[in-house]
């Protein structure tokens, strides 16, 4: 979603970064730009103008400008206030915000917005979400009779989830399912009781009583307003127009996957008043995600988001399968099977675009990626190409000469060439593993790292990694990797 603003400020950073001093006058002209480039991601003017002028008021000031990097303490106040902007602490503190389930149970959640905009389907995610991840038990409940279907949309959504829904009774009026939705949820000792909302296709009166009439009947402890990123500018004036009726406690911002320019997002914290809590990011159930303001700031400056990859990695890989497979890498058990593994958890983390989006310093790697047209089918074809090798094949890769390369190539329906690159990977990610086995494993590699693991030192002494980092690496001359290693690491 926030591409093209990326590439925009990036390119401004990239000016900020070359030079040794910065004027006042400089500074101001870099912000015009970043001005600009708000405004065509569609920011809404005041909040453009209001982060503007905060950011160059700190940024023009005697710390910045006699600093030895001025052009790094310029970003990193766009940074601290971009952080702000999205909901963020102002001290920079930019963590997601819970929601209020500590009441007395049933906690309701009312969600809010207008017809389209995803609310039945971010019920089920966030029901789904509060199940898997904290445990709640949760029940779900339509109070949409106008439009066709919807109740029974929810109930479907709710078997997929595994939550339980209320039971439809046809011609009940919204208010009366809430009160027998309430009822039923302190019967069966639910934790957390989401409502969903009827909506219009645009604010009217008829809406905002009936919206009314259901929270004065259930006392919500969440009113969560559900808007699509892509209506852009529009979002925000929906967001105005409900914030002004209904008492709201947050947002969630559907279809950030999208192609939208972002400037829904970064306007809502600041019109509405309240924080974005949830961030829609695909169809399926799963794709849903607390809205991390410190996180989605660094995605926009091109600095990644290791914090929530490590998080999917997590959610995703199993601790067994991982464990097994550095055991089977150790010891030169690498085979084809390993490599599809490997490739079968890259799709479900989201792919290759994801991974590089969320990898620091990856903006220019992912748009070249995108520049020789390899998006996610390259997994989906090096899976099909290995899916045509036999049992012996995929165990044995040296068995496949040229004959079985040609039907291996004819079944996956690719080419003789893309078979031998998948072989030749295999081949590379095997000898890395003999030279890291050289090394003393991975905990040898570790060791060379300022043996820390996750939060520990990194050669050359990265910048803001706890723990610093040892110029060079023990054990090794002048703390440099193999020749072979070296090589290995350019060619990924």
């Amino acid at each position: 979603m926030f591409d093209t603003l990326s590439d925009r400020l990036n390119s401004v950073f990239d000016r900020l970064r070359g030079r040794g001093a910065l004027g006042e006058q400089d500074v101001r002209d870099a912000m015009r730009e970043v001005r600009i480039a708000l405004l065509e991601a569609d920011v809404a003017l005041p909040v453009a103008r209001d982060f503007i002028a905060r950011v160059t008021e700190r940024a023009v000031g005697q710390e910045v400008l006699k600093s030895v990097t001025p052009g790094q303490q310029v970003i990193k106040i766009v940074n601290d206030e971009l952080v702000t902007m999205l909901g963020g602490d102002d001290d920079g503190a930019g963590a997601a915000t819970p929601l209020n389930l500590g009441v007395k149970p049933p906690a309701v959640v009312m969600m809010v917005g207008l017809q389209g905009s995803g609310k039945t389907t971010s019920t089920a995610k966030i029901a789904k979400l509060l199940r898997e991840k904290e445990g709640k038990k949760a029940m779900m409940a339509s109070l949409d009779v106008n439009r066709p279907a919807a109740q029974e949309q929810l109930a479907v959504l709710g078997e997929q989830a595994e939550v339980a829904t209320l039971p439809i009774v046809p011609g009940q009026q919204p208010v009366d399912i809430a009160k027998r939705a309430l009822q039923a949820a302190q019967l069966q000792n639910v934790d957390v009781l989401l409502l969903d909302t009827a909506g219009r296709l645009h604010v009217d009166e008829a809406l905002m009583a009936e919206m009314k009439a259901v929270a004065s009947v259930s006392m919500p402890a969440e009113v969560l307003l559900v808007v699509d990123s892509l209506t852009g500018q529009d979002a925000v004036n929906v967001a105005q127009s409900f914030t002004d009726e209904v008492p709201l406690t947050g947002v969630v911002l559907t279809r950030m996957d999208g192609d939208a320019r972002g400037g829904a997002a970064l306007s809502m914290r600041a019109v509405t008043g309240k924080p974005i809590k949830f961030a829609g990011t695909g169809e399926k159930l799963d794709a849903i995600e607390r809205f991390h303001p410190a996180r989605v700031a660094d995605r926009i400056l091109g600095m990644g988001d290791v914090v929530s990859l490590v998080e999917k990695a997590a959610e995703t890989i199993k601790a067994e399968e991982a464990e097994e497979l550095a055991n089977r890498m150790m010891k030169g058990k690498f085979d084809l099977n390993d490599l599809r593994k490997q490739l079968q958890q890259m799709q479900n983390m989201g792919g290759l675009g994801m991974l590089a989006g969320m990898m620091p310093g990856m903006k220019k790697a992912k748009a070249a990626m995108a520049g020789a047209d390899m998006d996610d089918r390259v997994l989906v074809h090096m899976d099909a190409i290995i899916g045509s090798m036999t049992k012996k094949e995929r165990a044995h890769p040296q068995l496949l000469n040229a004959k079985r390369k040609k039907r291996v190539a004819a079944g996956s329906g690719r080419s003789v060439q893309e078979v031998n690159k998948i072989l030749k990977m295999h081949q590379e990610m095997g000898r890395a593993m003999k030279q890291i086995r050289k090394m003393g494993g991975l905990k040898g590699l570790a060791a060379m790292f300022g043996g820390g693991g996750i939060g520990g030192a990194t050669p050359g002494g990265a910048p803001g990694v706890p723990g610093g980092a040892p110029g060079g690496m023990p054990g090794l001359p002048g703390g440099q990797l193999p020749p072979e290693m070296q090589e290995f690491l350019k060619k990924k």
